[in-house]
């Protein structure tokens, strides 16, 4: 699923498929809205009796939709045109290890609601009680729009093709078929995605500018797990068998902690919220019982910024010696891919000030050239709902993403 820039395209041509101009049309529109087919046909380079066809089809189709007229300093005024948005709904369901998120919002990402409930222990009790939740928020907003689909969010690896969690470490689930339970539960298309590749997704079509232009990154999310979602050329990096992307499971260390996944010295053993918390409290993650053991004192990783923040010393090492860890994990990913830039999302951003000269550090320790030690490593600005605008971009990415042509 490979998104078109609209600052950079090359529009098709008599050897290949119109479908292709309809969806730049469609990501022109969406960029650029509102927008008049004038406008659009300089902004392809072609002429206006090209452009009209393929907006009457997109309204045909009920994707782009007329508004107001626009100015002109002569002549008859331009019609100018809206993505339809806010008459097509999307649920966006981020389940975590603790707790799990809902909100509906129409497909520009607009939250007409949300609700949050704790994540039960077994995936069939997830299902008994997402569905209720998710018809209830339809129902309610039946006269906002029709519900286009939900899209799902787990931490852990997902198959696309058949929809099952093959492995998700940090909530203990193998091989389950979450998509198929919800969507005969619901009676709607359920879209399921991991959780950095949804973040990924939420830069691409829902972001705020942190990689504009750019169509090669990563966004690397540190939470009760940590995973790197890869754009690469414009494309989602998903791999052979979907498992691309799964850097917190490199290992730093053989001896290192315990981690969820079974191992021991994983980056995510270093770098979870609950190592983090650890780590200021003196705790050693030796068994699964003792993340539980940490979970339970109730502190986060924003409480011990804000100690790090008023001067607790213990605060402040262990924000640092976690910035360490996070850049020897951002080398590898650098190393290995060499992406434009690195973005990172979860707690500890909010405390990067504090951990960004370790980071630097690692990072120019660990990788091999000066280029890659440079290699723009971005905080994302405070946003509790990144997880859930990617969860939402399941259902808006294919409506504009590039089509396959063969």
């Amino acid at each position: 699923m490979r998104k078109i820039d609209p600052r950079n395209f090359q529009r098709a041509t008599r050897t290949t498929t119109k479908e292709i101009n309809r969806q730049i049309v469609l990501n022109l529109v969406r960029e650029y809205q509102p927008i008049s087919r004038a406008d659009l046909a300089r902004r392809m380079g072609v002429a206006r009796g090209i452009v009209t066809p393929l907006v009457n089809e997109l309204i045909e189709a009920e994707l782009l939709v007329e508004g107001a007229t626009g100015a002109s300093p002569r002549g008859r005024k331009p019609t100018l045109l809206h993505v339809r948005a806010h008459d097509r709904l999307a649920v966006a369901v981020d389940v975590r290890l603790s707790e799990t998120q809902l909100m509906l919002s129409d497909l520009s990402g607009r939250p007409l609601a949300t609700e949050l409930l704790a994540t039960p222990a077994t995936p069939e009790a997830l299902v008994e009680a997402l569905a209720p939740r998710i018809r209830r928020l339809v129902d309610a907003h039946v006269s906002s729009g029709e519900c286009q689909g939900v899209g799902l969010v787990v931490p852990g690896m997902v198959d696309r093709a058949t929809g099952r969690i093959v492995n998700a470490p940090t909530l203990g689930w193998r091989n389950v078929d979450l998509r198929s339970a919800l969507e005969e539960a619901v009676g709607i298309p359920v879209h399921i995605e991991r959780d950095a590749v949804a973040c990924a997704l939420a830069q691409m079509w829902m972001g705020q500018g942190l990689i504009e232009g750019a169509d090669s990154f990563a966004y690397v999310t540190f939470s009760d797990g940590v995973g790197a979602g890869l754009v690469m050329g414009g494309h989602v990096v998903r791999g052979h068998r979907d498992a691309a992307g799964e850097f917190g499971h490199i290992p730093l260390s053989l001896e290192g902690p315990a981690c969820l996944c079974g191992s021991r010295g994983c980056w995510e053993a270093y770098t979870s919220t609950t190592a983090v918390v650890a780590r200021y409290l003196g705790r050693e993650l030796a068994t699964r019982e003792s993340y539980t053991q940490v979970r339970e004192s109730r502190l986060t990783v924003v409480d011990v910024i804000a100690r790090a923040r008023a001067g607790d010393r213990a605060a402040r090492e262990a924000l640092e010696l976690t910035g360490r860890y996070v850049g020897l994990g951002l080398a590898a990913i650098v190393n290995a891919l060499n992406p434009a830039r690195i973005v990172i999302g979860g707690d500890i951003a909010a405390g990067w000030d504090l951990i960004k000269p370790r980071v630097v550090e690692a990072l120019a320790e660990r990788t091999l050239t000066q280029g890659t030690a440079a290699t723009p490593v971005i905080p994302e600005p405070h946003d509790p709902q990144t997880r859930l605008r990617g969860a939402a971009a399941l259902v808006v990415a294919p409506v504009f993403a590039a089509p396959t042509v063969g």
